[in-house]
């Protein structure tokens, strides 16, 4: 999944009495209108998109037009040509229209690794917090969300069509557009496994003995097993649509969750401004309540020690290790061993040249049938399926062997190097043979670092805003499934399991959302940013050398919960400080009294600068080889000790060109709550694509690290 966090958090009636002509329903599309906050002293704003709707369409039409009205901000989803958008767009008071687009899906050991036991010191507040999923459902009969020695919930939420308990307190399920699948079940019920896997990372019980087929084999846990549940379906067979994410950020708003776990994403990367977009929208709305959603901090995915491992044997003696998560045992010895480029399915209008990747259907039945086939790439499983009636598949990867995956037969992935080896065996050998054996579980002592497939920054919408923010383990992680989707995902797999092993930034985020409950149990009136600059400041650094694209990869570092309950000081930001970032951004005062529903006004004394907005980062983006000199302005706030006395530390692990300087470089404080404020002017040149350093506030207990990152463009 791709996480840009502020980069999105915050690019967030003269009608038009025509007659349109006639259109069929296929040239409609569903769209959303958004408009900003809810116009103060007005209730109820769907007789006010009635009217607009009307004001396009015509009247005649437009209670099918009108599909749903937002209820926490002002916005509404309606059934529209491209024309009447435009004309909708032209509409005094519309922030953006915004297609209905589709998005997709993005443990036991993961928490231990992060030095963050199932013993480790809570309070009763975790008990009360809810935590707010909006993913594909939950399966309610997983030990991960049983209620047993649970009280009464904190607060009373509905629950759709589906039997909630003292755990999973609230259920609904959102499908605006309609146009279900056979395959859909029309509650909160989880049908693909996703988000019963993200819901227990985040707040799942402890569940001992959990494992996929004896893989993993431990206790699943969350973060926050103590919190509560409430899910936000959105995500069905075909996919997350737009609309109903913003309905699903709209109802738990309105529902008062504390926090909001979102672990989707588009399925092509989209580079879209401010309030374009369905999560900057929701996210900037939840902050306004004060809720912290992970998409507000974009999370990295980084590997844990624990790896699985995958051995292939050759007819002729030699063995490769690989990886994948393969449950399979081999039924015997040495399989034939055919190339996937030499049996495309000719009939099927496949050649070569496609059939060496194994897409489904692309090999020819009768000439891979009960054989293992060798495939180049890194096919998904989806991708292969069951490769045509055969009986393994290696891979041959192009890119490192990180995360391990789920097959529906018996798969490995090896690296290319092996895999040429494994094609000259296989060439040159008259009856070639191989083995794939059943996966084991081994040690990955380089762990942590970044997955290849978790998305890099710089920040392309505003640059000297650094993403992404953190990191988090994302990279083979047990946690609970849903029985009723196969394993791998696969039509026709029929392995089902109550616990399952998989990959993505889609697994970072509930370990973020986890962590930042966590410190909020002991500090509940922090604001979301109080929380995101401590899980920053107190971040564990990881190693450029494992990752080249350095701060881009990981942006602060790996999440330590634990430090992260007492940061020492921290970053605030509030609604203003965000519009006077909005205002610097070229927004103008009547767009942004739109957005915020105030009397919010851009003017030379708020215009601020990206460079000023009180963030626990630094970035600046300059051309190479040339002379700048650029001031940073910052508050921290004391939430250490009372009296505390800290100087500040510039280091630079590699020689630079770039001068650093802290003024004041000692901040004194007499009192708990206490604000100190400073700034930090880089300057000089880079020769290099990124210098990378670090700004770190000491008083001797507490060490608050800021990451300050120079770098040039790509």
């Amino acid at each position: 999944m791709i996480s840009l966090g502020l980069s999105h958090l915050l690019q967030i009636l003269t009608c038009i009495l025509l007659l349109t002509r006639s259109f069929s329903k296929d040239d409609r599309k569903i769209y959303i209108v958004y408009m900003g906050d809810n116009p103060k002293g007005m209730e109820s704003t769907e007789l006010l998109h009635t009217s607009m709707v009307q004001s396009v369409l015509g009247r005649k039409i437009a209670a099918d037009a009108l599909l749903h009205s937002y209820k926490s901000f002002n916005g509404f989803v309606a059934s529209l040509t491209k024309e009447e958008a435009a004309r909708m767009k032209g509409i005094d008071g519309v922030v953006s229209i915004i297609p209905n687009r589709i998005h997709s899906l993005q443990t036991s050991r993961s928490w231990d690794f992060l030095g963050f036991p199932e013993n480790v010191q809570r309070t009763n507040i975790e008990s009360n917090i809810v935590v707010g999923v909006i993913d594909s459902g939950i399966w309610p009969n997983s030990y991960s969300f049983t209620d047993g020695g649970f009280g009464p919930p904190p607060r009373q939420l509905s629950c759709y069509n589906f039997t909630c308990n003292n755990k999973i307190i609230g259920a609904k399920y959102f499908r605006i557009g309609g146009g279900f699948e056979k395959e859909d079940i029309i509650n909160p019920t989880d049908t693909s496994g996703h988000g019963s896997h993200c819901a227990s990372t985040a707040a799942g019980n402890p569940v001992r003995s959990a494992s996929l087929y004896g893989l993993g084999l431990g206790t699943a846990r969350g973060g926050v097993p103590l919190a509560r549940i409430a899910v936000y379906k959105v995500c069905w067979t075909k996919g997350c649509h737009d609309a109903d994410i913003l309905a699903a950020f709209d109802e738990a708003i309105r529902d008062g969750v504390d926090i909001i776990s979102i672990s989707v994403g588009p399925t092509i990367v989209l580079h879209l401004h401010y309030f374009e977009e369905v999560y900057a929208i929701g996210a900037f709305h939840a902050m306004k309540q004060g809720i912290l959603t992970s998409w507000y901090l974009s999370v990295a995915a980084s590997t844990i020690d624990r790896k699985f491992f995958t051995n292939l044997q050759l007819g002729n003696g030699q063995t490769f290790q690989g990886i994948s998560v393969n449950t399979f045992d081999p039924q015997y010895r040495g399989y034939p061993l055919i190339y996937g480029g030499d049996a495309p399915n000719i009939a099927g209008g496949y050649n070569s040249s496609i059939s060496r990747y194994c897409p489904e259907n692309s090999l020819d039945v009768a000439l891979v049938k009960g054989k293992i086939v060798l495939c180049e790439d890194r096919p998904f499983p989806t991708f292969v399926g069951f490769v045509s009636g055969a009986a393994g598949v290696i891979i041959s990867s192009t890119i490192p062997l990180v995360d391990a995956k789920v097959f529906a037969l018996p798969a490995i992935h090896i690296s290319q190097n092996d895999g040429r080896t494994v094609y000259s065996y296989l060439k040159s050998t008259r009856n070639p043979t191989a083995t794939i054996f059943k996966s084991y579980e081994g040690k990955d002592s380089f762990a942590p670092y970044i997955a290849p497939f978790s998305s890099r920054g710089p920040n392309v919408i505003t640059p000297d805003i650094l993403k992404p923010d953190i990191a988090a383990p994302g990279v083979d992680i047990l946690a609970a499934w849903s029985p009723i989707s196969s394993i791998s995902g696969v039509n026709g797999d029929v392995r089902v399991s109550n616990y399952n092993i998989i990959s993505g930034t889609s697994m970072a985020c509930p370990h973020v959302t986890a962590a930042a409950v966590y410190v909020k149990s002991f500090h509940p009136n922090w604001s979301p940013a109080m929380i995101k600059s401590a899980l920053m400041t107190t971040a564990t650094p990881m190693s450029s050398a494992l990752n080249g694209d350095a701060e881009f990869a990981y942006g602060a570092g790996q999440i330590n919960p634990i430090k992260a309950v007492n940061p020492g000081l921290v970053y605030d930001a509030n609604e203003f400080d965000y519009v006077k970032f909005l205002c610097g951004q070229g927004y103008s005062t009547n767009l942004l009294r739109r957005i915020t529903g105030d009397n919010s006004s851009c003017t030379p004394t708020n215009t601020g600068s990206v460079w000023h907005l009180n963030l626990p980062s630094f970035a600046l983006s300059t051309a190479r080889s040339t002379y700048t000199k650029v001031t940073f302005s910052r508050t921290v706030t004391n939430v250490g000790s009372a009296t505390s006395r800290y100087v500040a530390k510039v280091i630079t692990p590699n020689p630079s060109f770039l001068n650093i300087q802290v003024v004041p470089n000692v901040l004194v404080f007499s009192s708990l709550g206490q604000k100190r404020s400073f700034t930090l002017t880089i300057e000089g040149s880079i020769d290099a694509d990124i210098v990378s350093s670090s700004l770190v506030w000491d008083d001797g207990t507490f060490q608050v690290r800021s990451p300050v990152v120079v770098y040039v463009p790509p």
